[in-house]
């Protein structure tokens, strides 16, 4: 009965945190400001968050995870902070369509970087979806060439593999990272400050982006890294996906930014792909997991 309710709770965390993450986009879309200046409120009011609730969680606990666990810890700190000005950029050098379809490469930039350098050599089926995907994203990224969006696309993959450096740092630690993230917005604040002292603030409705990074991205953040402590990998991946699909719905239905067809076509095979490849992923935990129960019985 308790796995049962651990299940449930971690599918009902993965959930809240995916459908919370949908809204990012939209968010930065509709607080019209310049990108340093967006980013400057973004990381700003998402730091400031981070460590209220890790002060709060200090002080009720003294199981609170470390801010930056050592040079692991720096780094992967480092690389979220990189992928997010990577992201931002993007935001405003690419449609909404082709942003969330390329960062849903991530998955696979982790399962090839895990090959790499952790040694894990992935399944055939896993080969085969990578180079699926790899066509999905030549589709959107071609289709850019000429449009003025290739630069926002390129930005787009640069963020997908900084994410996915680190979560293979995070793995290979073996380390809580649970707030390290959120602390790596520090190098992207830092950078913003500097540009939007060069430039000038510039935003006509920072109430939008405030919200964002004080309560969507901490809410969202928090949710996706605590569901793996009651679900798979493949289940709380299911959940990030929510935000390619839903993303380019909520935008088109506020801003009536419509897709090309390329983009919905590379689009479409990179979230099936994906969606395949975690229900095999998951089916084929269950089966070692039954295969085990056999095994050992209790």
């Amino acid at each position: 009965m308790s796995s049962h309710h651990d299940h449930q709770k971690g599918l009902l965390l993965a959930a809240i945190g995916g459908l919370t993450l949908t809204v990012d986009i939209p968010l930065i879309r509709l607080a019209h400001g310049e990108a340093w200046t967006i980013l400057l409120l973004r990381t700003g009011t998402t730091f400031l968050a981070g460590i209220l609730i890790w002060t709060v969680w200090r002080s009720l606990s003294d199981r609170a995870p470390q801010l930056v666990p050592g040079r692991a810890g720096l780094a992967v700190a480092t690389l979220y902070g990189l992928g997010s000005i990577a992201f931002i950029t993007a935001v405003y050098n690419t449609s909404t369509a082709d942003l969330v379809f390329i960062l849903a490469f991530t998955t696979m930039f982790s399962a090839l970087l895990s090959w790499l350098f952790l040694k894990e050599r992935p399944r055939p089926l896993t080969l085969v979806a990578l180079a699926v995907m790899i066509l999905g994203v030549a589709i959107i990224v071609g289709d850019s060439i000429g449009s003025g969006y290739l630069f926002g696309d390129v930005m787009a993959l640069c963020s997908a593999a900084c994410v996915a450096c680190a979560i293979t740092i995070s793995r290979a630690s073996g380390k809580d990272m649970g707030f390290t993230s959120l602390i790596g917005v520090v190098l992207p604040f830092t950078v913003a400050a500097f540009m939007v002292w060069k430039t000038g603030f510039q935003v006509d409705a920072p109430w939008w982006i405030i919200f964002n990074g004080a309560v969507i991205m901490p809410v969202s953040f928090f949710c996706l890294a605590n569901g793996p402590k009651y679900i798979t990998g493949p289940e709380v991946a299911m959940f990030y996906l929510l935000e390619t699909v839903l993303a380019p719905v909520w935008v088109w239905m506020i801003f009536a930014e419509t897709p090309s067809r390329n983009s919905l076509i590379g689009g479409a095979i990179l979230i099936v792909t994906l969606v395949g490849h975690s229900l095999w992923q998951l089916h084929e935990g269950r089966k070692r997991r039954a295969t085990l129960a056999v095994s050992h019985p209790v």
